[in-house]
């Protein structure tokens, strides 16, 4: 197998947890590097899932964390630090993010206002990082490098020891192999960066045998080989077929039902009967395009 979608450890050093955006398995990937004791996490949830995330923590016997990563400012990244925190509160848990993160989780308007989806509050007191920077989680050694656009103030670790990468959402959302999205979402997405960023991990194969996806789980062998041959066409194929679409009729509908048939048309998470978290993709992917000035 692999790519590994099911929860609990799959290396020497780390496991998977399901974050169930949107109250659905297999949609968000909650990641624990743990070494010698201490606990890092790799993004939070939304806040409806936190509680159910301190319930695996404690199955997996990796309760408590002592650290939190926060690959890029999204909601969906970032929204339960301060549940998690007080689910937590016996432990000083410090929050790490890129240093183009810091004002935006102090605002997390700035970034999720857009989004229309609920209240995100402030996250202060975090860890500045920036390209090369190294996270030590009691030896296990973590590079931090920047892997603009999709946001820019998204970044990657690279775990060198296990020879895997956890890149947020910074290179593609494939939920199963018959589910993926592309990466452009608002409000400061950067095309030019993204393809900069599809090339940095690329130059970096040699080094890799899994790549571990916020959206969703981990993929290794021929399918991390795939992903990563792909990229730059999964991006143009989506982002011009979005704006074609769009051009004949605007609706979120009609450019809907026109992804599922042309790039998901087996998906098991997307149905025909069912099209309504599709739809809310799509209307981000329209925001991000604009924004981006791609939709005049």
């Amino acid at each position: 197998m692999v790519f590994i979608n099911t929860e609990g450890k799959f290396n020497e050093n780390t496991y998977l947890i399901d974050g169930n955006l949107f109250r659905m398995k297999g949609t968000l990937s909650i990641f624990i590097i743990e070494n010698d004791g201490m606990r890092m996490m790799v993004d939070t949830s939304p806040n409806l899932a936190a509680r159910n995330i301190v319930k695996k923590l404690k199955e997996f016997d990796i309760f408590p964390i002592h650290k939190i990563l926060l690959t890029h400012s999204h909601w969906d990244h970032m929204q339960s630090v301060g549940k998690l925190k007080k689910l937590m509160k016996e432990t000083k848990i410090e929050v790490l993010a890129s240093e183009n993160a810091i004002n935006n989780l102090k605002n997390p308007g700035i970034m999720n206002d857009v989004f229309e989806y609920g209240t995100t509050n402030p996250v202060e007191d975090v860890t500045p990082l920036k390209e090369g920077d190294i996270i030590d989680i009691n030896g296990l050694k973590l590079e931090v490098l920047n892997y603009f656009g999709h946001t820019m103030d998204s970044i990657a670790i690279f775990d060198k020891k296990n020879k895997n990468i956890f890149v947020g959402d910074a290179i593609i959302d494939r939920l199963s192999y018959d589910t993926f999205q592309p990466t452009f979402m608002p409000p400061d997405f950067n095309e030019s960066q993204s393809l900069k960023t599809f090339q940095k991990l690329r130059d970096m194969k040699d080094k890799l045998n899994s790549i571990s996806l916020a959206h969703y789980g981990v993929w290794t062998g021929d399918d991390f080989n795939k992903m990563l041959n792909e990229m730059e066409e999964l991006h143009h194929k989506t982002k011009d077929s979005i704006i074609k679409w769009y051009n004949e009729n605007p609706s979120v509908e009609y450019i809907a039902s026109k992804y599922h048939e042309s790039f998901i048309p087996n998906s098991l998470m997307h149905t025909n009967e069912n099209m309504l978290g599709l739809e809310l993709q799509i209307t981000w992917f329209i925001k991000s395009l604009k924004i981006s000035g791609f939709i005049k």
